[in-house]
């Protein structure tokens, strides 16, 4: 039975932690991989997606996405998902409500890209040269780069690709037709149950704080999102644990096999340990990422991952340099590895494959 903490750990772990031998099928089951640029090993997506897909290596999903039938933008967070994910949030608004520039120039740039096919920023810029605006964190922006990206939130523009990690931008295939009430509850409930699979079992606040973050990603359908939220909780099951209210779909019940010696550094953002409410609830300790904390009050370090032993998280690492030189640094909770016999070779079994990870070469799976 699941309704217990031990149950929950370990539903946690297997909801999302799987062998799949090919990269879009990855991304397929997983429904939804969370994006970050800092490259510290590697990015977030590449992290995400070394512990599910056979012969991964870091960059692999930029090399193959074009041919993936993925598509990379805006949900509840930034990431990948499969096309018809995407599609469920499109089109997110048309162009009507800009103000008079801002929607001349928009059009503008969606004829450019649609005679040129997928662009680069700068050759957006340089055809159009619309200067600088500042930004939502009050810091000057690329104005070209501004609007590509609302663009691209509206759905009216999607990512082709990328160029050394810059987005390509192209039209995106004809939009879907507008949704009467059948058709808007069906897409909501599907985009929901996305979220529910990728992070469950799930505790109530974290379910509401998903519900918040659907106004982004579906602004459209605000009004409509407390009806779905009611439609979900009757489709998932509930239980209090340890004075905590979780929630889980059925599937989730489904007995998990026993957790493998392995152990495995994850990625800050990872679906196993995303959650920093449920992390602390399932794992007995407070993990923090502290990238933007002044290193000066960093407990962790700059960029630390969890790591994962069995079903359990039981401390923390960083990791600096490459290849022979790489360096990898353990902390702990209580200050001391796990005693059990087998942690100590299955960490340094790890710390070998993240090398093989991180050495930049194609990975063997292929892209199916």
């Amino acid at each position: 039975m699941i309704a217990t903490l031990a149950g929950l750990r370990r539903a946690a772990v297997a909801c999302t932690l799987f062998d799949s031998a090919g990269l879009g099928q990855a991304i397929e089951r997983l429904g939804f991989v969370q994006a970050d640029p800092i490259r510290a090993p590697a990015r977030a997506q590449d992290l995400i997606l070394r512990h599910r897909v056979a012969g991964y290596r870091a960059g692999d999903l930029e090399r193959r996405y074009p041919g993936l039938g993925v598509e990379e933008g805006f949900s509840i967070n930034y990431g990948f998902m499969p096309q018809p994910t995407y599609a469920l949030m499109h089109p997110r608004g048309r162009l009507g409500a800009w103000p008079a520039p801002g929607r001349k120039a928009a059009h503008a740039i969606l004829a450019f890209v649609g005679e040129r096919g997928p662009v680069h920023p700068r050759d957006v810029d340089a055809h159009f040269a619309h200067g600088r605006v500042t930004n939502y964190w009050g810091g000057s922006s690329n104005a070209t780069t501004h609007l590509l990206d609302h663009l691209h939130y509206r759905g009216l523009l999607r990512i082709a690709g990328r160029d050394a990690g810059v987005r390509l931008y192209a039209l995106p295939s004809p939009p879907q037709p507008a949704a009467d009430a059948a058709e808007r509850r069906r897409r909501l409930d599907a985009l929901v149950d996305v979220f529910v699979a990728v992070y469950a079992p799930l505790p109530g606040p974290t379910l509401a704080w998903i519900f918040n973050r659907l106004r982004l990603a579906v602004p459209q359908w605000e009004a409509a999102l407390p009806a779905a939220r009611q439609r979900l909780r009757r489709r998932l099951v509930h239980a209090r644990v340890d004075g905590l209210d979780w929630f889980w779909p059925e599937a989730a019940l489904a007995p998990a096999a026993a957790p493998d010696d392995a152990v495995r550094l994850l990625a800050p953002f990872d679906p196993i340990v995303w959650d920093r409410r449920r992390f602390s609830a399932l794992w007995g300790w407070t993990y923090r990422f502290e990238a933007y904390t002044p290193p000066a009050r960093r407990r962790f370090g700059y960029y630390a991952l969890p790591v994962l032993w069995r079903d359990r998280v039981v401390g923390w690492a960083t990791v600096a340099g490459r290849g022979p030189s790489l360096a990898v640094t353990f902390g702990y909770p209580d200050g001391r590895p796990p005693r059990q016999r087998g942690f100590a070779r299955a960490r340094d079994q790890e710390v070998h494959k993240l090398r093989t990870f991180l050495d930049g070469s194609p990975g063997e799976a292929d892209g199916g």
